[in-house]
């Protein structure tokens, strides 16, 4: 899962004997897949505090190769339960050609359960515990009107990933990565009509060493996870004015160059996914607003390929 950062060895048996071999890749840290969708592009109640609580499940019986498919491991089986709670602070302050300033932290909370149906060795999870926190300085501008109503509305954010949540090198999904990222992006909605809506976020991914490798790189000195791109997007309907809003979402994850190990380029290791699935969003009132998302996975490689679902509540002090 993107949730949580997996790291995959394959395991050979000859005779009484294991012999890992370090042929699979789930170097990426936890990243936003499918957390953020609707509406993306702007705050709903415009400057001011926000509290948004995520929680999302996901679950997968399928690991997959650097080709796309599936390692037959002996019944897999990965539950990862993630809740994320947030805390954005929007300014009234114009800082640049009009945008404002504002603050976005974000604490995870994260549960991993890994089952198979023999015995291994296969990748372990640590259990629960703190993730890695989020923080971001961003600059929102307000949204371009129209006759009526808003036509578009973006923001651009710095985001950083912390290492603080908990790791252990001896266990293989962990909910810590262990390495500092920094993780910009770009959100935009394009109100297409006043009812109808797409909303797009880019992410570029950018991570640091880790000094402290997964076992499964046996004798290395430290690691660095290769770059990557990903995103969400979504197309949203308002079916109910000012209440309730359906429509189609999606995630991507593409890593574009080698993960190193030792200051090396390691080949066959890039990772990718792609989630699809309906969504939709219940505006309670312009303060307060609940989303649904689920997503199916496809075109996995080097990662799990699961279903993924997400409930998200936003209140505007």
């Amino acid at each position: 899962m993107n949730c949580f950062r997996m790291l995959l060895s394959a395991v050979l048996l000859s005779g009484s004997l294991f012999i890992a071999e370090l042929l699979y890749a789930y170097d990426q840290p936890s990243v936003n897949l499918g957390f953020t969708s609707y509406l993306d592009g702007g705050p709903p109640a415009g400057p001011g505090f926000y509290f948004t609580q995520y929680l999302q499940y996901y679950t997968a019986s399928q690991f997959n190769d650097e080709e796309g498919h599936e390692i037959p491991f002996p019944g897999p089986s990965v539950d990862v339960l993630v809740g994320l709670s947030q805390f954005i602070y929007q300014s009234d302050q114009p800082v640049l050609l009009g945008g404002k300033w504002g603050l976005d932290v974000i604490i995870p909370v994260v549960n991993i359960d890994a089952d198979y149906g023999a015995p291994g060795p296969f990748p372990a999870d640590n259990g629960g515990g703190i993730g890695d926190v989020l923080v971001g300085p961003f600059i929102q501008w307000d949204p371009v009107m129209g006759a009526k109503g808003p036509l578009f509305m973006h923001r651009i954010e710095l985001q950083m990933i912390l290492p603080s949540g908990k790791y252990d090198s001896d266990r293989e999904l962990n909910p810590g990565s262990n390495f500092f990222s920094f993780n910009p992006y770009w959100s935009g909605t394009l109100f297409i009509t006043p009812r109808l809506t797409t909303s797009v976020r880019l992410h570029y991914l950018w991570n640091a060493e880790n000094s402290d490798p997964n076992r499964a790189f046996i004798g290395a000195d430290d690691t660095q996870a290769g770059q990557a791109v990903h995103g969400n997007f979504a197309l949203g309907y308002e079916m109910v004015p000012n209440r309730f809003r359906v429509g189609l979402n999606g995630y991507y994850l593409k890593q574009i160059s080698d993960t190193k190990v030792d200051g090396d380029d390691v080949e066959d290791r890039k990772e990718q996914v792609l989630g699809l699935g309906p969504g939709a969003v219940y505006h309670h009132s312009k303060n307060q607003h609940v989303f649904m998302n689920i997503f199916a996975e496809t075109l996995s490689e080097n990662r799990t390929e699961g279903t993924r679902i997400t409930l998200r509540y936003v209140h505007h002090f």
